[in-house]
């Protein structure tokens, strides 16, 4: 079973945890903030399992009955909340799941908890149907609300729970963690961790998933090919990033990103050692000889526009459009 001593460079967070469970005042809300793969759910998981261990010393024990439950995902006083929709949390689940449930008492345990996945997924009047329950809970009852942007829930919700925001991992310390308890391939390590930016759960996918080493395939293949492609072209490979990646365009978009930073840094240094994509470095140096700084710089600008314009839903083949275009023209 998973403990606190499992939870990868969260020191502030797991402190805060230990802390409350020693005092026993345990808060009825929390709001767990962080990116997706952050492990979010792993860190509520834990401290679910430690609210509802009913062993002696450190907690969660991982040996009680209680504790064997929650590891299996069978215990009854641990409540998660599912959505029947991909892009929503209805109303009508936040009151048949948790509204509805509040004054049933625990099962077995002191406390029950409530685990929402997903919690910017709920409108504002899901939130609002919500809010009552957290203005006025059980005292048994402590909510886990997992979001990765805090900002998506009602200021009515954010002041009545403690929030935690999920901090990004030292480099170092997850390529450790992907050598030694993944056990990941080597020579996908450093790619991995540069793409992950210190997202655990991340960095654990890219270096373990063949799906993220189809998407990286993808992508170099593109931009060696990008100063050939006419406009028809272009258009046909947006449709097939579309139809393949719209779902991970953002981890499409920090591929481009690394690789024209691996580009100006050697243009800079002429130095392949610093690079994240060493294996590319024939691709890289051609690239470097023939770009200007100031293209590599506009093609840099470029992708961070993309990436803020289609997290603000902008017409995704215009965004791509317009990226790849300025790619082409600077490189």
């Amino acid at each position: 079973m998973n403990t606190f001593n499992d939870i990868i460079a969260q020191p502030r967070l797991v402190s805060h945890f230990r802390s409350v469970l020693e005092s026993g005042k345990v808060p009825h809300a929390y709001i767990i903030e962080g990116e997706r793969f952050a492990g979010k759910e792993f860190v509520a998981k834990v401290f679910a399992s430690a609210l509802l261990c009913e062993g002696e010393g450190e907690k969660p024990c991982g040996k009680c009955h209680s504790c064997i439950q929650s590891a299996s995902g069978n215990h009854p006083d641990l409540i998660t909340v599912v959505h029947e929709k991909p892009t929503v949390i209805s109303i009508e689940e936040i009151r048949e799941q948790v509204t509805g449930t509040l004054g049933i008492l625990p099962y077995q345990s002191e406390r029950k908890i409530y685990l929402i996945g997903e919690a910017e997924l709920m409108r504002p009047e899901t939130q609002n149907a919500l809010l009552k329950s957290l203005e006025e809970p059980p005292s048994y009852v402590v909510f886990l609300l997992l979001t990765t942007d805090a900002s998506a829930l009602l200021e009515t919700i954010r002041s009545r729970a403690v929030l935690l925001s999920m901090q990004p991992a030292p480099d170092e310390e997850v390529a450790a963690w992907l050598r030694d308890q993944v056990h990941a391939p080597e020579d996908r390590i450093a790619a991995s961790v540069a793409f992950a930016r210190g997202n655990v759960g991340k960095a654990r996918l890219l270096a373990t998933n063949d799906e993220y080493s189809h998407l990286m395939t993808d992508a170099m293949g593109l931009l060696k090919e990008i100063s050939e492609l006419d406009a028809a072209e272009i258009s046909a490979r947006i449709k097939g990033v579309s139809d393949a990646y719209k779902m991970g365009i953002g981890d499409y978009l920090d591929i481009l990103a690394i690789w024209f930073r691996d580009v100006l840094l050697f243009k800079a240094t002429s130095d392949p050692n610093g690079l994240v994509l060493k294996e590319e470095l024939n691709s890289v140096r051609q690239m470097a000889s023939r770009a200007t700084y100031e293209g590599i710089n506009r093609i840099l600008e470029a992708l961070d526009k993309a990436g803020k314009r289609l997290r603000a839903n902008v017409n995704f083949d215009l965004a791509m459009e317009l990226l790849l275009l300025t790619i082409r023209e600077n490189c």
